[in-house]
Formats: C-alpha cells, structure tokens, sequence
C-alpha cells in the first residue's frame, strides 16, 4: 500500500505555517519531541518514544568465524525492518529505498566511526570472534525515523552484555549468565543523528521534523555527533545545494542537541541498573501496567485517585444543604392537615372528570351549614361538652353522660294528685 498524497491545499498550510515559523505540535523550530528510553527484560532490549514515533532496538551475539581481511575483529551487523505496522506506506517482504537508507547510514555512523572496539570481540585469532547483530523495528512512524533509531542501537548497545567464555586447548566454553556474569561490551562514544529538514530551497531549517514536514520538505541533512563534537558521519539528500554557513550552523545546533541525548542515555542506562540490582521490577514487566508495549499508548489522566473518600466527603461538608422535597405539614384549623402551603391538589385527576379543588370545597361547607341547620337545639349544661367530628362513622361524640332533667312545682303537684286517686 502507498502513501497517501498530501492535498494542495494542506501542502499550502504547512509551508504558510513554516514561513511565520509555527509548526503543527507548536514546538519551536530548534525543538525536539519528547524522548523517552525504556528497556525491556533482557540486556540488549531497548525502547525509543521520540514524539509518536516509536523504535525498538534488540542486540544478539553468536561466535562465527572471522572475515579474512580482519582475522582478529569481531563483526558489527545492522538490519533495519520497517513494518506495516507502524505505516501503511511500508510493505512487508521487500526492502524499500528508506530502509536501504537507514540500513547504510546506521553502518557509517556506528562501524566506520569505530565506536566499539571490535577486536575485543575476538576469541581465538582467525577462528572465532562474536557477531554483534543489532535488530531494529519501528513499531510507529511519526517522521524522523533516523534519529529513534540510532537512540535505540547506541542505547541497546550499551545495555548490551555478552556471555562469558573460557579457552581450554582448543575447546571454547561458553558460560551461561548464572555460571558467570556476562560481560559488557567495550564503548568508545556514543554517535547519535541529528537531522535538520530544509524548505524552499533551504531558505527555512526546521529539527527533528514529523512525518507531515518530511513530505513537504526540499532537503534532509543528517549529522552524526557524539558528545565530544567529533563528526562522525555526514549525508545530504534531496539534491538542494546547501552553503558552507548553513552546514556550520547545523552542526553547531547538533553538537547541543547530542550533548542533551547523551545525558539522557546515561541517565536511562543508570536508573536501570539500579532497579536491577535492588530486584525491582523492570523491562517488560514494568512496561506492562503503563502500556509501553502499545505503538499508541495511552496518556495517563491528571486526575489523582487517591484519598477519594476523605475529598468527598470534605466537599459534602463545604456544600449547602440540599432543600428539602416535601415542606413540613401545616395545620391551619384543629383536626386538619395540610402537606404544602397555597398549593393545589396533584394527584393525576383529568379536568373533564369534577370540578375545581376550590368548587369542592365550598359544597362540602354548605352541606355541613345543612346539617347543622336541620339538627334540633338541644339546651347543654355548661359542664357538658359536645364535639361535632367530620368522620363518616359517628356525627356527634358526647364525652359526659346525660344527667337527670329537675321537674316544674306544677308538675310534680299533678303528680302527687295521680298517686292519691290510684
């Protein structure tokens, strides 16, 4: 699968945007992107994040013979793979012309600098020397696929140990890690690439550019440094002519950068071994609960989990109280009850079934009116109290019985008068 093509209209935007030097990520035209350098379980496994582009790097040795014209040096063997797994641009089975590319720039940069003694690879003179193989994947590419890699072969390299071997006669024993520690190998410097796009015709330099700036750009110029401002290897593509201060320039802006990447390294290298030596966890077991195997991981969210229940709970304790959903009852007249003050009824009732809450009330009082009228007056002793309830059950409720009513003297007289004639 090809590339796709990049639009007019973006191809106008970036080269616009580089002209009042701005850039997609919003760095600066001298900035990097973040690096970021993990290692994995065994020695020789390295991990390289530089901004989304993401490399790894696997170092192996085995014992072979020597080459003839160098009897007494071991051999250092780089090889590339670009998968379609970091690019649909990349097919797999067949080396591209950008991994050829990176294949012989690597070799400049890290054989014909000479930044590993090679004959301290040799075991017996002419017959068997170690083979150093440096293995690099891309898993992700977001442009400059140059300088993650060579992070990652001089990263692994360091980190590297071969094992240990012993010449009996003409036996060669080769001792496992647990019968002997391994052996590092023997590092001079450490060259690392710094590449710097040019545009328009080399009118406008930008460093370390994406994956978006590579397609647009005129040129790319890839200088090889270790930390001690030596140049180690030096490539020009894309056929523009560059002048001799603009070279100078960018090799000034690389010897910082390299210096930068280099502390980086060797910090990377000595947190490592520390966390080895205290038997904490680390390679891929330590990449396991942050995701770093991913291509695309995930960022880790700003929010802090911890302490949940003591913040909330003093959040709660700031906060007003919450108004209450149902008021308190109101009694307005003795024996009633009222939940709600001025409110009218809610309890579903359609408009077309009754009447009003308002009509409702004022029959009930006229037929209470009613009932008092047609009840007969009955005279009460100031002693006897009498309490009209509302209940369906029981209209009048009297708390003391009634006492006996006293005769007129005219009535008892005609009483006596009945008795006398019986």
């Amino acid at each position: 699968m090809k590339d796709t093509p990049l639009s007019n209209c973006e191809r106008d935007f970036l080269l616009k945007a580089i002209e009042e030097k701005k850039r997609l990520d919003g760095r600066q035209t001298y900035d990097y992107r973040n690096i970021k350098i993990t290692f994995g379980t065994d020695y020789g496994c390295c991990f390289v994040d530089l901004g989304k582009t993401r490399v790894m790097a696997q170092v192996s040795c085995e014992l072979v013979a020597p080459k003839e014209t160098r009897p007494n040096e071991g051999i250092l063997f780089f090889n590339i793979e670009l998968s379609p797994m970091a690019s649909p641009a990349f097919e797999p089975g067949r080396q591209s012309e950008l991994s050829v590319k990176l294949n012989r720039q690597l070799e400049r940069c890290f054989r014909n600098s000479k930044c590993i003694d090679t004959e301290s690879l040799c075991v017996v003179s002419g017959e068997k020397v170690w083979q150093i193989r440096v293995d690099v994947h891309t898993l992700n590419h977001d442009g400059n696929l140059m300088d993650a890699a060579s992070i990652a072969a001089i990263t692994a390299l360091c980190h590297f140990k071969r094992p240990d071997v012993s010449i009996q006669g003409e036996e060669i024993t080769v001792y496992t890690p647990e019968e002997r520690d391994p052996i590092p190998l023997s590092i001079y410097h450490m060259p690392i690439s710094v590449s710097f796009s040019f545009f328009q015709q080399g009118t406008y330099l930008l460093v370390d550019p994406c994956e978006r700036e590579e397609r647009v750009m005129d040129g790319l110029l890839m200088i090889a440094m270790n930390k001690h401002r030596e140049i180690c290897s030096i490539q020009s593509s894309g056929g523009i002519m560059l002048l001799k201060e603009q070279v100078l320039r960018c090799s000034k802006i690389a010897s910082v950068k390299v210096s930068e990447i280099t502390e980086l390294i060797s910090k990377a290298l000595e947190n490592d071994k520390k966390a080895r030596k205290a038997g904490e966890r680390c390679g891929f077991a330590e990449s396991m609960p942050q995701e770093r195997i991913t291509a695309l991981k995930m960022d880790e969210t700003p929010v802090e989990m911890k302490d949940v229940t003591e913040k909330a709970e003093d959040i709660i304790k700031k906060s007003e109280a919450p108004p209450r959903t149902v008021p308190s009852p109101v009694v307005p007249a003795p024996g009633v009850g009222q939940v709600g003050q001025c409110q009218q009824n809610s309890w579903g009732l359609e408009e077309e079934d009754g009447e009003s809450v308002e009509e409702e009330e004022e029959e009930e009082e006229d037929e209470e009116k009613m009932l008092v009228e047609e009840q007969p007056k009955k005279k009460v002793d100031q002693g006897d109290i009498v309490e009209i309830s509302d209940s369906e059950e029981e209209e009048v409720v009297i708390l003391h019985p009634e006492k006996p009513i006293k005769k007129s003297s005219s009535q008892q007289k005609e009483a006596a008068s009945s008795k006398k004639k019986t």
